[in-house]
């Protein structure tokens, strides 16, 4: 048996502290594009951000026929999208139909809409629910392995499409798409950050001024900008204008998500919309590396200070994150034990960052987790049982995969 402490509420801690070892993991699959000559040039499109959103613009806009420069303010290409874990939910997708899933597009519709409280733009989800599993179709055209799917929370069905072998889908995707692009010969410029978005007579949008690494400037002309720069968790100071509740929290989000793109933006007058829609994750280590939802997805549970479950793991993110907070402490663990881990590669990783305890016995596991045995004890025997009757007798969760009985 495993278990990782999470927490609902972590202190802000120092930037360095914090992303020391996730940086190292990531450095692993680090992917470098160059500087670039601090030089004016012109091209069809430029895209702000070599995240999974902007390589994916990039490398769709050159198989159109465009010319597209990418233009990144950190090292290496990635942004957030290296450090996503769980799945790419999509439906109807091959892998769905060949595993017989009753899946559909409109019951996904409806899962995500009642998870954003009904708050979400119609249209805007009618367009994602629809065309995802196009995205998986495409970043699998491109060579990427997403040949498993499992449960994220919210979810009625498994539909969370990820690596084969259950590792982290974030490190996958950005592999295929920093590929397609050095396949294409698409220019990618790191280490430049877009200061300024740059209009015509008319106010729209004309071209970027750069400034590089040693402060040199040079602008960009180009017939459109794509803006893919991701958000602000990693800018304390945006999160509290937005949400002050949220003083303090810590993110998961890499450095570099400091909301730049949404100030530039800004600047020249453009609207912002749903800005105080910010989601606290569950799951989170204490030092800032996210715990993915596939690991309650694929059968791990949720275990307060008193060693005993609280939630179904299985609702959406601030239900979950509003009940732990309800806990002593304001934190948790996430238990698993080695039949879980056999499907979810990527709980491996957490052991090697030092983020787990573990024990051969449930007693072995309350001792280090420093919870009552007595407890702890209860609680597995308890959860063990309802798995193989087939039902939550506690809080109803829909799907209860391990009975969490294989030692470590």
């Amino acid at each position: 048996l495993g278990a990782v402490l999470i927490s609902g509420a972590v202190p802000h801690l120092k930037r360095k502290e914090k992303m020391k070892k996730i940086l190292v993991a990531a450095a692993v699959m680090a992917c470098f594009g160059t500087a670039g000559a601090a030089e004016d040039i012109n091209v069809d499109i430029a895209v702000i951000g070599a995240g999974g959103a902007g390589l994916s613009a990039a490398v769709q806009a050159n198989e159109l026929g465009a010319k597209v420069v990418v233009i990144e303010k950190m090292a290496m290409v990635g942004g957030n999208t290296v450090r996503a874990a769980g799945g790419l939910n999509a439906t109807e997708t091959a892998l769905q139909k060949a595993k017989g899933t009753k899946d559909s597009v409109e019951i996904m519709y409806f899962d995500t809409m009642k998870g954003g409280h009904n708050l979400n733009d119609p249209v805007l989800l009618r367009t994602m629910t629809t065309h995802a599993k196009d995205s998986v179709a495409w970043l699998e055209s491109l060579g990427a392995d997403l040949g498993a799917v499992g449960r994220s929370g919210g979810a009625k069905y498994p539909r969370a499409h990820r690596p084969t072998d259950g590792s982290a889908i974030g490190p996958e995707v950005i592999r295929v798409l920093y590929k397609a692009a050095k396949d294409r010969k698409i220019e990618m410029r790191t280490q430049n950050r877009v200061v300024e978005l740059l209009t015509d007579k008319s106010g729209a949008v004309a071209g970027v001024k750069v400034s590089t690494k040693d402060g040199k400037t040079y602008t960009i002309d180009t017939k459109a900008v794509v803006i893919a720069t991701g958000g602000f968790g990693a800018n304390q100071d945006l999160l509290v204008k937005y949400q002050p509740k949220l003083k303090g929290y810590a993110t998961t989000n890499h450095p570099g998500a400091t909301g730049d793109g949404i100030l530039l933006a800004e600047k020249i007058g453009a609207a912002t919309v749903d800005m105080k829609q910010i989601q606290a994750h569950p799951t989170a280590a204490p030092n800032g590396t996210l715990i993915s939802e596939s690991v309650r997805g694929d059968g791990a549970i949720l275990v307060n200070a008193d060693g005993k479950r609280f939630t179904n793991e299985l609702l959406t993110r601030d239900a979950v994150s509003a009940k732990e907070l309800e806990q002593p402490g304001k934190f948790a663990w996430v238990v698993w034990d080695d039949a879980t881990r056999q499907t979810a590669k990527l709980m491996d990783s957490y052991k090697k960052l030092g983020l787990t305890v573990e024990g051969n016995t449930v007693a072995d596991l309350a001792r280090a987790m420093n919870v009552p045995a007595a407890n702890l004890e209860a609680t597995m025997a308890q959860y063990a049982k309802d798995q193989v009757a087939g039902k939550d007798s506690q809080f109803g969760r829909p799907e209860l995969l391990q009975p969490l009985t294989k030692a470590p």
